[in-house]
């Protein structure tokens, strides 16, 4: 999946995806991206365009009234993290598949929906 796509291929998904991305390279197997067009984001030439939400640092600071951290201490504590198109093999959509170089593979997919 994804939540944003840059024109060159850069990824931004959920906490974890780049993880995957890295492992699957180390063991040799190909990481494919699976995203409808909507998500890919032709005003967005790179990762550095693409906005990433955080969460309250709350959320990772504790669980009901179990705290593992100070009260008052700043998580850093993103929603989404950003795979670079590097690590990506290819980006599947309901118009085609994207394949590297995906400045030119992606513009072609949305110039034909």
């Amino acid at each position: 999946g994804a939540d944003r796509i840059a024109m060159n291929g850069d990824t931004a998904n959920k906490i974890g995806t780049y993880g995957i991305a890295l492992a699957a390279r180390e063991h040799g197997v190909p990481f494919f991206i699976a995203a409808p067009t909507t998500t890919i984001d032709p005003g967005a030439g790179d990762r550095r365009a693409i906005p990433i939400e955080f969460r309250a640092s709350e959320e990772v600071g504790g669980y009901g009234e179990t705290r593992w951290s100070p009260e008052g201490t700043e998580a850093y504590n993103p929603a989404f993290d950003v795979t670079p198109a590097r690590f990506i093999s290819a980006i599947v959509t309901e118009l085609g598949v994207a394949k590297p170089p995906f400045d030119v593979s992606l513009r072609g997919l949305l110039e034909s929906g």
